[in-house]
This record gives C-alpha cells, sequence and structure tokens, in this order.
C-alpha cells in the first residue's frame, strides 16, 4: 500500500462517495487508487467546473464536496472556483498534484508555487514533504471541514509523496479552540433588551430547527443574508426578509431601532450590515471575520445552548410598515422578472442554482425559500460560469430536480459541462435568459458612467441546436404563453430552455 491508497481509504471511511476532477500526470498515482475505490469519480470537462461542482455539492448539502487537479495547469484552473468557496465560506476540499519535491521552487516543467498561491484563497493549504504529512493533512482537512466549516482546504500532493511506501499512519489531534470571553456581555445585552433582532447567516443552518423555536416561543424577529434565506420559512410573519444592500422596508426598520442585534453565522460585510451597531452580537467559528463590539468566537450552536432568551413584542411596530414589493414588468411578455417569476412558481419546493447577473437579482428578490438551501449562487464572488457545474454537484449530491436559472452570458462561460450533464443523466432543468448582451454590464455603463452600450453585445449561438448536439432535449420559447405553456408539462432534465427575453434594467439597492 502506497500513500495514494491510504488516503482513497480514509476518504471512503469518512463517508465520500463522489469527487469532481480531470487526471493529468502529477495526480495520476491517486487516480489509480480511486479507479479500484467504491468512490465515484465525477469527470468534469474542465477543472474550474470539477471546483464549482463540488462547492455546488457542498451548498446543497452542508456535506465536503471534493475536487481533484493534476499540476499548475489543473491546479491553477481551480483558483477562481476556490476563491469563490472561501468568500462564502463553502466546507469543499481540494487535492491538487504537484512534481517530484526535488523541482519545488524551480522552473521544471509544470512547477509552480502552488501552495504559496493556494494559502491565500483557502483557510488553510498543506503542503507536505513526507507520506506521514499528507494523512496528517488529510485527516486535519476533513476534520475542520465537517466540525468548523469555515472555507475549502487544499492539499498539494507532489508525486513521489504519492507513491510513498514508507509510512506511518500518524493519529489526528484536533481540538476546536472556541472564545467565551464575552458570552456574559451578550447575555446582558440580550437581557437588556426590548428590541432585539436576529440576523440569520449560512453558518445557522446546522440550527435551524433549534433557531426556528427561539424566534417562535420568544417572538424574536429575524432578517437573514442571501445565503441564509429558508432558516425561518419567508412566509412566517416574523421574518422580515433580507438584510444589506437588498433588504426590505420592515428589515431595514428593525435594524435602525433594534436595542440588540444578533448575527449568527453571518459575514457582516459591506453588503450585509451598512455600518456595524453598538449592540452588535457576532458570533461566528471564522476569527477572521469576527468584528463588533461582543464578538463571540464560537459556533452557533454553543452558543445558543449557553444564552437565555426572554419573549419580547415589538413585531408589530414592524409589520405596520409596508414592505410589499411592487416590481414592474412582471406580467409583460417577455420581461426576464416574468419569466423568473413563472419558472419559480412552479418549481417552488426545487433547489434553485442562479449565476451572476441581472437574472440573479431578480431570482433572489423573487424566490420565497421555506427552508434552507433552496437558492444555491455565490454571493461574495459572483463568478460567471457558476450556474452549471454547481447544479450537477447539487444533482449529484442530493439526487433530486434540480432548475437552473441562467444567463446567456454565463451560460457560455462553462458550456462545456452540458457533456458532464449528459454522461451522467442528471435531472437538471436550464433556463437560458437569452437578451443578448451582458444585461448588468450596459446598465452600469448607461446609468453610472453614463456612456453608450460598449462590448456588451452577444452574438449568441443557438441554444437549442448546440444542446441538442450534446445529446440534451432542448426548446425555446420566445413569449409568456408558450413558457407556461412548456411550465404546464412534466418536465424532467437533462433539459436545456431557452427563453428569448427583452433587456431589462434591474432595480437598484
Amino acid at each position: 500500500m502506497n500513500v495514494s491508497d491510504k488516503l482513497v481509504e480514509i476518504l471512503e471511511k469518512e463517508g465520500v462517495t463522489h469527487v469532481f476532477g480531470v487526471p493529468g500526470e502529477q495526480i495520476m498515482p491517486l487516480y489509480k487508487s480511486l479507479s479500484v475505490s467504491k468512490i465515484k469519480h465525477v469527470l468534469t470537462k474542465h477543472e474550474q467546473a470539477a471546483a464549482h461542482a463540488a462547492d455546488g455539492y457542498s451548498r446543497a448539502t452542508g456535506k465536503i464536496g471534493v475536487c481533484i487537479t493534476t499540476a499548475s495547469p489543473g491546479a491553477l484552473n481551480s483558483t477562481m472556483p476556490l476563491a469563490t468557496a472561501y468568500k462564502d465560506n463553502i466546507p469543499i476540499l481540494i487535492l491538487t498534484g504537484d512534481n517530484e519535491l526535488e523541482y519545488r521552487g524551480s522552473d521544471y516543467f509544470q512547477s509552480t508555487p502552488q501552495y504559496e498561491i493556494f494559502k491565500h484563497i483557502t483557510q488553510r493549504s498543506f503542503n507536505p514533504s513526507k507520506g506521514e504529512g499528507a494523512l496528517y493533512s488529510l485527516k486535519t482537512a476533513i476534520y475542520e471541514l465537517k466540525n468548523i466549516p469555515r472555507g475549502p482546504i487544499h492539499i498539494n500532493l507532489s508525486k513521489d509523496v504519492l507513491l510513498d511506501e514508507d509510512f506511518e499512519d500518524s493519529l489526528l489531534c484536533c481540538l476546536f479552540g472556541d472564545d467565551l470571553s464575552n458570552i456574559d456581555s451578550a447575555q446582558e445585552l440580550i437581557d437588556n433588551a426590548e428590541k432585539p433582532l436576529l440576523i440569520l447567516g449560512a453558518g445557522a443552518i446546522s440550527e435551524e430547527k433549534n433557531i426556528l423555536k427561539i424566534v417562535k416561543k420568544y417572538k424574536i424577529p429575524v432578517t437573514t443574508t442571501l445565503h441564509g434565506k429558508g432558516i425561518v420559512p419567508e412566509d412566517n410573519p416574523l421574518n422580515l426578509g433580507l438584510c444589506g444592500v437588498r433588504a426590505t422596508e420592515q428589515g431595514k426598520y428593525a435594524l435602525e431601532n433594534s436595542d440588540c442585534v444578533i448575527g449568527l453565522g453571518i459575514k457582516a460585510s459591506e453588503r450585509t450590515l451598512p455600518e456595524i451597531p453598538d449592540n452588535f452580537i457576532h458570533v461566528n467559528i471564522n476569527k477572521r471575520i469576527l468584528t463588533g463590539n461582543c464578538p463571540v468566537y464560537t459556533k452557533v450552536e454553543d452558543f445558543l445552548s449557553k444564552i437565555k432568551f426572554k419573549s419580547v413584542n415589538w413585531i408589530d411596530d414592524i409589520l405596520e410598515y409596508d414592505d410589499s414589493y411592487n416590481f414592474d414588468g412582471l406580467d409583460v411578455d417577455l420581461k426576464p422578472q416574468a419569466a423568473i417569476k413563472r419558472i419559480l412558481d412552479k418549481f417552488n419546493d426545487n433547489i434553485i442554482v442562479s449565476d451572476a447577473g441581472s437574472h440573479t437579482t431578480w431570482t433572489v428578490l423573487l424566490k420565497k425559500s421555506l427552508k434552507p438551501r433552496q437558492l444555491l449562487f455565490s454571493g461574495a464572488m459572483a463568478p460567471m460560469g457558476y450556474g452549471l457545474p454547481a447544479a450537477i454537484g447539487a444533482a449529484i449530491a442530493t439526487d433530486e430536480k434540480i432548475i437552473v436559472i441562467n444567463g446567456d452570458g454565463d451560460f457560455q462561460m462553462n458550456i462545456q459541462e452540458l457533456a458532464t450533464l449528459r454522461e451522467n443523466n442528471l435531472d437538471v432543468i436550464i433556463f437560458v435568459l437569452n437578451n443578448s448582451e451582458f444585461g448588468i454590464i450596459r446598465q452600469w455603463e448607461e446609468q453610472v458612467y453614463g456612456m453608450m452600450p460598449y462590448q456588451v453585445e452577444l452574438n449568441n449561438p443557438d441554444f437549442v441546436k448546440l444542446a441538442s448536439s450534446y445529446g440534451i432535449d432542448s426548446v425555446r420559447v420566445d413569449n409568456l404563453d408558450d413558457l407556461e405553456l412548456l411550465l404546464d408539462k412534466n418536465l424532467s432534465g437533462p433539459l436545456v430552455v431557452e427563453v428569448v427575453v427583452d433587456k431589462e434594467f434591474i432595480p437598484l439597492p
């Protein structure tokens, strides 16, 4: 048995059932071990897609998404999706191959300082020089990804380390050291509060049931970040909707008038809080992002177990504010928001994957999540090309029907993954909103810079023929009536639906 065999054995024991990747020379020993394992390898057509798929796998389930690449050309293709996962604190594991140890730091073929590059876009980057170090790195990574999910972890594996047969299987010694020094201050703020407000982020999803009990029992209003949607169902009157740049009027009022703001598992970035309140309690397992006068470095679960809440009664004051969305164009043939609304109405119980651009704004504003993990997209990095590969990962993780709402520009960023979709025969339906432009960039050009549209028009291919060339069923609609007729059918994937839409501005924050 060599190190590669042992690494795969550890992954199997830890419950890893799928990995995403593209093989190459330097990572070949690991692929040889995978080929005789129970783990299913999903061959993507680009390393960027492999990492996005691992990201979607993790967002859909909370489990560890795993991707594998070879050395520099393959590894560096994964940097953008890794940065995406890093910005959104998504627990994925990336294993990269590398040349033999003697060539590290040299100008040898396909050698780059991978460890140095990856350590800036991951929570941890390991660069083991011995077999024992490789095994310890993997065990540590899995422990932290499962118990302290703060973002991706990278392990750089030289070919000779993978082939090493002279190693010892070291024991794991990992502990999470929290800091509860501010817990008494947090309790005092809560005890004195008459108008507390919870802000829920993705880091609170694991405590969904407990949080819902607390909210119902003590009548504490909540707002959520984009990734915290659905922790408290959005049809619950205590859920005031989004906070931050897309905050509802009720959410804004609650934040401005609250005497104790409690952020559970949120980043508290500029897109979440316009400014940090003096009475802000920030609970997070990521010490790097903690802020405010009362930071608590611990798990949401542990914080809630140590804090006592009391009943409050200020929700009626908040609900007096008219908070109804009055978006224009929801019934106009064929505004993108009109199409998106009908797609969401049809597939409200399904996982929705969005990409980046104007369609994402409409999707976020119109989607009502009744449980978490129903809306997957990149919030803090927002790369184009996320939607299709992330949907592949989500479909493999959940074995459910996944709906992608995509723009025509986004779709073409990773369009080669239609082949992966077909090969795995996944129940993924992709709605491509085709307005033949980078719409949100045009809006910036015209409204912010006062310029004529420049380099935003797209000379698109025939998406129906293109999807058909991959062996995927496809259809085009160019009016609301035909879209509604299509949605009335029992649709299943793989399926590409091209929806021809008008040019449109998104509502600005």
